[in-house]
């Protein structure tokens, strides 16, 4: 599991997490939403912060994420990211294939 979110600097970071240090994930008692989308059309987009926090699990394809520092991580099917950069410049967003993934949106 991954953890997107941003740092001191207005950036956005990624860390690997384990699931165990983030108890509140494993009941996921603050959903506000549940949809599963996906996407035939391969989508690029440049840096942007998501409009809340959300919890995507990977169901197929693959997706490539960027960050400020110039780094890039690819997530496929059976990969879990917390984003949680809602503020600062953000990440890009570049499907390498068509792709589908449950969003999981998140009460704060």
């Amino acid at each position: 599991m991954y953890r997107i979110f941003t740092g001191d600097d207005g950036e956005s970071h990624i860390e690997e997490m384990d699931l165990a240090q983030r108890p509140d994930l494993g009941s996921l008692t603050n959903v506000a939403e549940v949809r599963v989308t996906q996407h035939h059309e391969l989508r690029n987009m440049d840096f942007h912060p998501l409009p809340e926090r959300r919890l995507i699990i990977h169901l197929w394809g693959e997706v490539e994420i960027g960050f400020g520092d110039g780094t890039k991580h690819i997530f496929r099917a059976g990969d879990v990211r917390l984003m949680e950069d809602v503020t600062g410049r953000g990440h890009t967003h570049r499907d390498l294939t068509p792709a589908a993934a449950a969003l999981v949106i998140l009460k704060d």
